[in-house]
């Protein structure tokens, strides 16, 4: 009996520790919906105290016969890459009032993502907005959907429908 006591108060007082700070992980690409997403998770993440990381997936390039020119693509995906995770960091940051990561993936997004959260468990939630009209975008279908079950962290879904006032109004 001693034990047993011993041990639920052990699991109390393991409970009740404060929690090392996570990180809210957005992926920023062209769609309108990423502001949203980006907007939700730097607001939630000042709120919190928790770190914020934003990251752009680079597709694998299509080949192309000559390697020179394959090159060339790849240098360009790379630098516009940085150049749209440079603008949403800076965002973010006006946002959350200190850095954010930031972070290049490449390959198929939705295995890039998944591969990136599997290797950083401090990533507590995956933060998505849906489109505001229509079919899910590949990412939300990919992850709120049969696979959502198997991830390593919270998948957070931003109604693409918001507008900032709401959204402000609910972070």
């Amino acid at each position: 009996m001693q034990g047993e006591e011993g041990e639920a108060a052990a699991r109390l007082a393991e409970a009740q520790a404060p929690t090392p700070a996570g990180t809210y992980l957005v992926i920023v690409d062209e769609t309108p919906e990423c502001e949203l997403a980006l907007r939700f998770a730097a607001r939630r993440a000042r709120r919190t105290g928790e770190d914020l990381a934003i990251a752009h997936v680079i597709r694998p390039p299509q080949f192309v016969q000559w390697g020179r020119v394959q090159d060339m693509i790849a240098a360009e995906a790379e630098e516009a890459a940085a150049a749209t995770l440079a603008l949403a960091a800076r965002e973010a940051e006006a946002l959350l009032g200190r850095p954010v990561a930031t972070v290049l993936l490449h390959g198929k997004p939705a295995d890039a993502v998944t591969a990136h959260l599997r290797d950083h468990p401090e990533i507590r939630s995956l933060v998505l907005a849906t489109a505001a009209r229509g079919r899910p975008g590949p990412l939300v279908e990919h992850f709120a959907g049969e696979r959502a079950g198997t991830l390593p962290c919270l998948v957070i879904l931003v109604p693409g429908g918001l507008d900032a006032a709401a959204l402000d109004r609910l972070t």
